[in-house]
């Protein structure tokens, strides 16, 4: 879909209340308190493991961080790594569905840089 496409698409959307909104689904998946922060943390360095994670999110729970990872990676945006070694080695990798998400965090970077002093 090209952009004027998605334009068209969204005001109609808009206008009418029919058809789907092609943002939903995309907010649906990244929703969440923690998400965007690990996408970004995992564009940054990857791979990174549980607690480099953790490190970089504070004050991130434990908890929060294996629901986020578990949910990041039913949605394909991530990889989890367990290596057969001892002690136990966990990585987490950006997926190519998650490395296309590049382009999203640079155009929200910009819109930030511009909007939000």
């Amino acid at each position: 879909m090209t952009y004027e496409e998605f334009k068209e698409k969204v005001g109609s959307v808009i206008l009418t209340g029919e058809g789907n909104c092609p943002v939903t689904p995309v907010v649906q998946m990244l929703q969440g308190k923690w998400k965007l922060q690990i996408l970004y943390e995992l564009c940054i360095k990857c791979p990174m493991r549980f607690g480099e994670l953790k490190k970089m999110l504070k004050p991130i729970t434990n908890t929060a961080l294996t629901n986020a990872l578990k949910e990041l990676e039913a949605d394909d945006l991530i990889q989890r790594i367990q290596y057969n070694e001892m002690p136990l080695r966990v990585e987490y990798f950006l997926t190519e569905k998650g490395r296309d998400l590049l382009p999203v965090f640079y155009a929200i970077s910009q819109w930030g840089m511009k909007y939000i002093p």
